[in-house]
């Protein structure tokens, strides 16, 4: 038996008192007041409501170090990008990996592989995988239900995956960003119980009143914590805290969901709110595994110096140290890569779009649709503009910071796919990644045509990963696993990362998370313009469009 003494915080009695816990064989088996002068905080493990592992561009195993090091002891992760490139096989592969750490992950199942008809993966779970797939004991929940129109409209399809999460008695977690009044009512009757999307107050309430789960995400690109942080103390029972995706110098630096707790009572959020957030709800919702700090539960605490600073001395797992005072306490085992990637380096005849002639009949100018990227969200806006042409062909311009983007599946040698996109900020050079939300394929952004072909043909030699740079200079990161992840450690990872970069904002973007916004230009399943590898896609009409516009 093991003692650990310290101010406890209760966060079912709403209270803190000096105390000790007691634990053996990975259970707390008593919690007692208790004079001392130990003046450390020891609060219940933090819980991720929503991650997935893949965006910190790392395996389960390293993910976990960084995680545990922020007092992180679970999280429930949707294995969604893996899937969408290796599908049951990528499952596995991160079910196996996770094993190697104490970190418990609880994965789901993905609803949506693909995410839309309209993109090529590469694999399909169709309900009849799904069904396998939820009846395993180690696979918690359905993911994100992100196909909303098909919740709506009752495609058969997607109505016998969510009959399949029902007949296992498996939470459905949902997708539906903007989605409000009858339509809402219609997907959250269809049994979907959270969403992550909100990206505004008001229709976080709405969510919120229709008996949905609210959890409100900050991670590396989406940030929506300052617009929804209110609903922490007024529906403290709904709402939980994730990060979605979140990259390893965000992990490494910046903190995971410690930093929620320290942002909330920066704004005078009540801390038992904070807790219940960050553990009660997610633990409950899920029925997770994951003690918190009561007589005979797990041994999943955390100690930290003082509420207000939350720096993270130790993290116990089943009764374990697994972290104490910047040390993790777990070995890193030799990890495996497996990947998919198929395609060939392509030439800058490939990526030309010629200006189609006029329409001899009338006069008419010529526009094009242009994404509106957002510092910050997943949503884009829309604007029609006047391309630029040179030599019949049109072209990036960096000085009304319109730059030519595109997709190309990487699964096979398929045309490529062009459009433009405005607020990446880049005056020189390309940024080019396999981390293309959700299906994977290859996307970039440049300001010259041999800059983007540069670029996507470092991506192809290292079959996945992200390449930023100029012609003449160009830095990488691969990315063995899938063209996902790294099987280095999360420090060279983070490290690479941020010189990554320092490169893009070296050549002019201001984005918070370049490489993060990019990634979420090709997903077609939020709003309002994308870019996928078939076309381009508008969402809210959710239909491909054409790039040009006569006016």
């Amino acid at each position: 038996m093991k003692t650990y003494q310290g101010i406890i915080l209760d966060a079912f009695s709403r209270r803190q008192f000096k105390g000790e816990i007691a634990v053996e064989n990975g259970k707390i088996i008593r919690v007692e007041e208790k004079k001392h002068d130990n003046e450390r905080y020891i609060l219940p493990g933090l819980v991720d409501a929503h991650v997935h592992i893949e965006s910190s561009m790392t395996v389960p195993s390293v993910f976990a170090r960084m995680a545990v090091a922020r007092g992180t002891v679970a999280v429930v992760s949707d294995p969604h990008e893996i899937a969408n490139v290796m599908g049951e096989e990528g499952i596995d592969y991160m079910l196996e990996d996770s094993r190697k750490a104490p970190l418990k992950i609880f994965f789901g199942v993905p609803s949506c592989v693909p995410a839309t008809p309209f993109e090529s993966a590469g694999a399909v779970l169709d309900s009849d995988a799904v069904d396998r797939l939820l009846a395993r004991k180690e696979l918690y929940y359905l993911s994100e239900m992100m196909n909303f129109p098909g919740v709506i409209s009752e495609f058969p399809e997607v109505m016998a995956k969510l009959e399949s999460a029902k007949k296992y008695g498996k939470v459905v977690d949902g997708h539906a960003p903007g989605l409000r009044g009858a339509d809402l009512q219609k997907y959250v009757s269809a049994g979907i119980s959270t969403d992550h999307e909100c990206f505004t107050y008001e229709e976080a309430v709405e969510k919120i009143k229709l008996g949905m789960k609210i959890l409100i995400r900050e991670g590396s690109s989406a940030r929506n914590f300052e617009t929804l942080y209110l609903l922490i103390d007024e529906y403290s029972e709904s709402v939980m805290l994730c990060t979605d995706d979140s990259h390893p110098d965000t992990l490494i630096n910046e903190g995971h969901i410690d930093k929620l707790i320290r942002r909330g009572q920066e704004k005078g959020l009540d801390i038992y709110n904070l807790i219940q957030a960050a553990v009660i709800n997610p633990v409950e919702h899920y029925g997770l595994n994951v003690g918190m700090l009561r007589e005979g539960d797990s041994a999943d605490f955390i100690i930290v110096d003082d509420l207000k600073s939350f720096n993270v001395l130790s993290t116990f797992i089943d009764g374990d140290c697994v972290y104490n005072e910047g040390n993790v306490l777990f070995p890193m085992e030799k990890i495996s890569a497996k990947n998919v990637f198929n395609r060939s380096k392509i030439s800058i005849e490939d990526v030309k779009l010629a200006m189609p002639p006029a329409d001899k009949n009338r006069e008419q100018i010529r526009k094009i649709r242009v994404i509106v990227a957002q510092d910050g969200e997943l949503i884009t806006g829309q604007e029609l503009v006047l391309p630029k042409v040179e030599k019949g062909n049109l072209v990036s311009d960096p000085d009304r910071d319109i730059l030519k983007l595109v997709v190309l599946s990487r699964y096979r040698n398929d045309p490529i796919q062009i459009g433009f996109i405005k607020n990446i900020g880049l005056k020189k050079g390309a940024i080019a990644s396999s981390i293309a939300h959700d299906s994977h394929n290859i996307i970039a952004v440049g300001v010259t045509d041999k800059d983007i072909i540069e670029a996507v043909n470092r991506l192809v030699e290292n079959r996945g990963g992200i390449v930023v740079g100029t012609t003449e200079h160009l830095l990488d990161l691969p990315l063995d696993v899938s063209g996902l992840m790294s099987t280095r450690s999360g420090e060279e990872v983070a490290s690479r990362y941020e010189l990554l970069n320092a490169e893009a904002r070296r050549l002019g973007t201001s984005l918070e998370s370049p490489f993060m916004t990019l990634a979420f230009m090709s997903l077609l399943v939020i709003p309002e313009l994308k870019l996928g590898d078939k076309g381009l896609f508008d969402v809210t009409k959710f239909e491909f469009v054409e790039l040009f516009v006569n006016e």
